[in-house]
């Protein structure tokens, strides 16, 4: 399969509202882990799409080199452990993928910024302690553990986003809250999107 849609949106901007979004398309997608390959058993290593990204770029120079099954990547960051990897800040990794697969979508999910953090901030301990503590691109140790960092943060990310992607016509910044969103998708990809809504929402509504 070909690489054809990447999003380059942060957790909680709707990442999984996509990937669902994709797969109900036909969309073969990656979304932050591939829990088909990994054991059920204690102690079982997690397998995430960030890192597989750069263990493929690092032996062939293709990202994909481990997910050639994979059309579309919804969600490509995590914190785990002693790892911290956010690809969809970097680049240099952005640029090969263009390379290897030119007819590549990106896509950038967001929300309205403080309602983003407000949902990250009620998701397990993702606001309130992995922010803070791990090195993030713009957030480094220290930063990320208040409402009014994430909010600079979250802003800057897509700031930078549309950037670097001014005039690129293969990129597209959604926001999911829109009530068009679903036909923008759809029409920037070229194929209708049968579902749209809410997916991996926080159990209390009003935390969203």
């Amino acid at each position: 399969m070909t690489l054809k849609v990447v999003n380059l949106g942060l957790p909680k901007s709707g990442t999984s509202t996509l990937a669902r979004a994709l797969r109900e398309a036909g969309y073969r997608v990656a979304d932050h882990r591939l829990r088909e390959r990994e054991r059920d058993e204690p102690g079982k290593r997690r397998v995430f799409v960030a890192e597989l990204l750069y263990r493929g770029y690092y032996k062939s120079g293709d990202p994909m080199h481990y997910m050639q099954r994979y059309e579309a990547i919804s969600e490509m960051n995590f914190m785990h452990g002693k790892k911290s990897i956010w690809a969809q800040c970097d680049f240099m990794l952005l640029r090969r993928l263009k390379q290897f697969y030119p007819n590549i979508k990106f896509i950038a999910t967001r929300r309205e910024p403080e309602s983003h953090s407000r949902s990250i901030m009620n998701w397990n301990n993702l606001g309130t302690k992995r922010l803070g503590q791990y090195p993030v691109p713009g957030l480094p140790p220290g930063f990320g553990s208040t409402t009014d960092q994430q909010i600079r943060w979250i802003s800057a990310h897509h700031e930078t986003l549309n950037h670097w992607f001014r005039d690129d016509s293969d990129f597209l910044e959604v926001d999911v809250a829109d009530p068009d969103a679903q036909s923008k998708i759809g029409k920037f990809l070229g194929r209708d999107l049968p579902w749209w809504g809410r997916e991996n929402a926080n159990p209390n509504p009003s935390e969203n």
